[in-house]
């Protein structure tokens, strides 16, 4: 059933993941500015992969010529990758901290004070607020339910891409 679907209307599951994420993006917003959270280097990291899943997927749906759907959905499972990526070492972190915890300066001060060369490697260095656990829902802190989020839309994407590889297969 849920091949069917993706057969029938490729771009409409792709503007579906396109407001999954923005709704995902917009929680975490909440998250910050509602209920305090600050978020770690890992986690802005987090939102940049989701904000290019959903530029990837809305920009898939936006046309309905194959080739630009299997590319641009192709970037948003790459970038999905990376946010999974990310998500399940600040959840290995969490879940295994180091003993030296210092997570150094925020994400905005380190681009502020360091030329990007330096500041990308602190950025993906995480520690200390990085295996803060400040927020959970049934167990799972924000950082594993953000790999499960990424993993959903990853297998979205790749089922996507399957569907739409195989009707460029059958129409040479």
């Amino acid at each position: 059933m849920f091949w069917n679907w993706i057969d029938a209307a490729p771009r409409r599951v792709l503007a579906l993941l396109a407001a999954v994420c923005v709704a995902m993006l917009g929680f975490g917003l909440y998250l910050q500015y509602g209920v305090g959270l600050t978020p770690c280097p890992m986690c802005i990291v987090q939102r940049y992969a989701l904000i290019l899943v959903a530029v990837s997927a809305g920009v898939a749906s936006a046309r309905g010529q194959k080739g630009w759907i299997f590319v641009w959905a192709a970037l948003g499972l790459l970038a999905a990758g990376v946010g999974a990526f990310v998500a399940a070492r600040q959840s290995w972190l969490q879940w295994y901290p180091p003993e030296v915890v210092s997570c150094g300066r925020d994400f905005y001060g380190m681009i502020e004070n360091y030329p990007l060369s330096r500041a990308l490697p602190m950025i993906f260095r995480g520690s200390g607020d990085c295996t803060a656990v400040d927020w959970t829902f049934l167990g799972g802190s924000l950082a594993n339910w953000a790999f499960v989020g990424f993993v959903g839309l990853g297998l979205a994407l790749l089922a996507v891409l399957v569907r739409v590889g195989h009707w460029r297969v059958g129409r040479r």
